[in-house]
């Protein structure tokens, strides 16, 4: 359990700056745990793939494709203009269906123009399930 904030009767209110240095450490640790996750998941993936098996008393592992949508930027920017572009930027998907949403772009076109891409992503199911 964490010790953060300070229990009420705690004598001391912490500062701003010491809000602060709590707020970075967190964000810090936050992504560096995410950094490692990731690691750990492209390792385990691999080695699903070729073939092996991994599980814990807990969980069981695979490996299972989903589809996801991106919209390449050359062909975007053919369509839609470069102003366009630029403002979704890396044509991010929520942002360009966004301003379709909006009436910025033509949800039909944007709908021609997409690509779905597979990609491979680390499953945990637990063995109670």
């Amino acid at each position: 359990m964490s010790d953060w904030p300070p229990h009420p009767e705690a004598a001391a209110v912490p500062s701003l700056s010491d809000l602060l240095e709590r707020y970075a450490t967190l964000r810090d640790t936050i992504l560096s745990l995410e950094n490692e996750k990731n690691e750990l998941g492209e390792l385990i993936k691999a080695a699903l793939l070729r073939g092996e098996r991994a599980e814990t008393e807990l969980y069981r592992s695979s490996v299972r494709v989903q589809k996801r949508l991106e919209y390449p930027l050359e062909r975007f920017r053919e369509v839609f203009g470069d102003a366009a572009a630029l403002e979704a930027a890396s044509i991010d998907r929520k942002k360009a269906e966004a301003l379709a949403r909006a009436g910025d772009l033509d949800p039909e076109r944007l709908r021609e123009i997409a690509l779905v891409k597979e990609i491979q992503a680390l499953v945990l199911t637990p063995k109670g399930s």
